[in-house]
């Protein structure tokens, strides 16, 4: 599968190992004076190391590699002791990977190990545009229902969007608000287009949009959208698209995302006309 992975650029590296504490997944070791990633299965991609490095030496890429195994990282980290426990919980808790965090602290109950308390901080160097945001459990039915009919003194509907990002290129496959999903996957200029696009679509399901005709990312779309329905119990796909001929390729990619993973979900496909009615 492809995923965020670290890049070490052997020739800038000079060993100085400045990013191995801050890898409490032990996926890095300094050999033959070189920083090395030693196991795909222990590196999550989120790039803690990266400002430690003093020369610029470590980024990220996007590769095939072998899927982060939180179990199996779990075992390095008890062994580094009550330090490196507590960093790492910490930066799964600082990146929101809530389920990955879930599951290190399911570990260490199952080992009877004291868990740490860790304080949320935002991470200086992680863009605030890709931080994962997932709201779905911090609205109760009774604000909601009051948040549809009025926000506040100005009348204002509130929003229906219960995660960040939305972009699927911005997207992380195994976040949160992705399991147990109805999906609801929009062309961009859908939202701008249909009136009640909150209300009526939106409410309940779980957002990616993406432009078939602008964003020249077909392929990189179709992979990312196999990776978000084979990572996932997807329940259901909403398809939002406009009507003119270009806006086809939107089914075309959830298709063929469809196709790769060989799996069966039903796309309920809508299309919107020019004049912001539903045609079919």
């Amino acid at each position: 599968m492809k995923r965020k992975i670290i890049k070490i650029d052997e020739e800038k590296c000079n060993g100085c190992g400045e990013c191995i504490p801050n890898c409490p997944e032990g996926a890095l070791q300094i050999i033959d004076g070189k920083a090395r990633l030693i196991s795909d299965l222990f590196c999550d991609g989120l790039g803690a190391c990266i400002g430690e490095c003093p020369i610029g030496a470590i980024s990220v890429e996007e590769r095939e590699a072998e899927p982060y195994n939180e179990a199996k990282v779990m075992v390095n980290v008890v062994k580094g002791g009550p330090n490196v426990i507590k960093a790492h919980l910490k930066h799964l808790k600082d990146h929101n990977e809530i389920e990955f965090y879930n599951q290190a602290v399911e570990y260490l109950k199952e080992k009877d190990i004291e868990i740490p308390e860790i304080k949320e901080k935002t991470v200086p160097f992680a863009c605030p545009g890709i931080k994962l945001v997932d709201n779905r459990q911090k609205v109760s039915t009774a604000d909601n229902e009051k948040g549809r009919l009025n926000a506040d003194e100005t009348g204002s509907r509130a929003s229906e969007l219960r995660q960040w990002p939305t972009q699927l290129h911005l997207l992380n496959p195994r976040a949160s608000y992705f399991q147990d999903a109805d999906l609801l996957i929009a062309a961009d200029c859908v939202p701008f287009t249909l009136n009640g696009f909150h209300e009526t679509y939106l409410r309940g399901k779980t957002l990616l949009h993406f432009c078939p005709k602008l964003d020249n990312s077909y392929e990189a779309y179709v992979e990312k959208l196999a990776q978000i329905l084979s990572l996932n119990n997807i329940k259901s796909i909403t398809l939002l698209r406009m009507e003119v001929p270009c806006c086809g390729g939107t089914t075309a990619t959830v298709k063929a995302a469809l196709e790769k993973v060989r799996k069966n979900i039903t796309i309920n496909d809508i299309i919107v006309s020019l004049d912001g009615k539903i045609k079919n």
